[in-house]
């Protein structure tokens, strides 16, 4: 027998979807945000040459990009009541787990993008009397982002997809309103297919940015 399809599931709760869809939209931008400051950071230490700063930097990035993110998940969400009694909202737990392990990401992005300019610059920053942070702001920095724009994208969509296991901690986000539509209206298919389809819209658009900006970045650069 023929599947019949019925996307009126979808249609009749199209406010649940709409605000999925802004939930996952915050919790994933908020969660770059945290990513890439703290990333910043982590990378900066790495590059620092102190071992004090080095090793410690060394050790989250392992730890963070060698274990899952649910995990992680869980351990705010549910750990954290358990061994300090702190209790955070699910979307304060997603974000701290995805922010953290994403900056463990976006410093090797960093890093990788500020060793890869030449030497000279570095060369001849010194020779005009900068010291390493106004080196690393006004020469360097500039330079590497312009290298980093690929990468940065390309962590930024996983971590949007990666968003998805906040629903394990009841955050309402899209793939947890889908799930309750789901369980009202007994249309798996059609909710999820439709899931699908918004998820794509939402990166190949911001794929489409990011092309953009980058071109845009080549060009001023030179």
């Amino acid at each position: 027998m023929a599947y019949h399809w019925d996307f009126s599931a979808v249609t009749r709760n199209a406010d649940a979807f709409a605000a999925g869809l802004v939930n996952t939209v915050l919790l994933s931008a908020a969660g770059i945000a945290v990513g890439l400051a703290l990333g910043l950071v982590v990378a900066l230490m790495r590059l620092s040459g102190r071992r004090v700063l080095a090793w410690p930097a060394l050790a989250f990035v392992e730890f963070y990009r060698n274990t899952p993110p649910l995990v992680h998940l869980f351990w705010f969400f549910y750990g954290l009541p358990m061994v300090l009694g702190l209790t955070l909202s699910p979307f304060v737990a997603a974000l701290s787990a995805l922010g953290i392990q994403s900056a463990a990401f976006f410093a090797e992005v960093y890093r990788a993008g500020i060793v890869s300019v030449e030497r000279g610059q570095w060369e001849a920053g010194r020779a005009l009397g900068m010291g390493r942070a106004r080196l690393m702001r006004r020469v360097i920095l500039p330079q590497a982002l312009r290298r980093m724009v690929a990468p940065f994208v390309d962590r930024s969509f996983e971590l949007i997809k990666t968003t998805t296991l906040a629903a394990a901690l009841t955050f309402q986000d899209l793939v947890y309103n889908a799930m309750v539509v789901t369980t009202q209206t007994y249309r798996p298919l059609e909710v999820y297919t439709a899931v699908a389809v918004i998820f794509f819209l939402l990166l190949f658009s911001l794929s489409q940015l990011a092309e953009w900006l980058d071109a845009r970045m080549k060009r001023r650069g030179g």
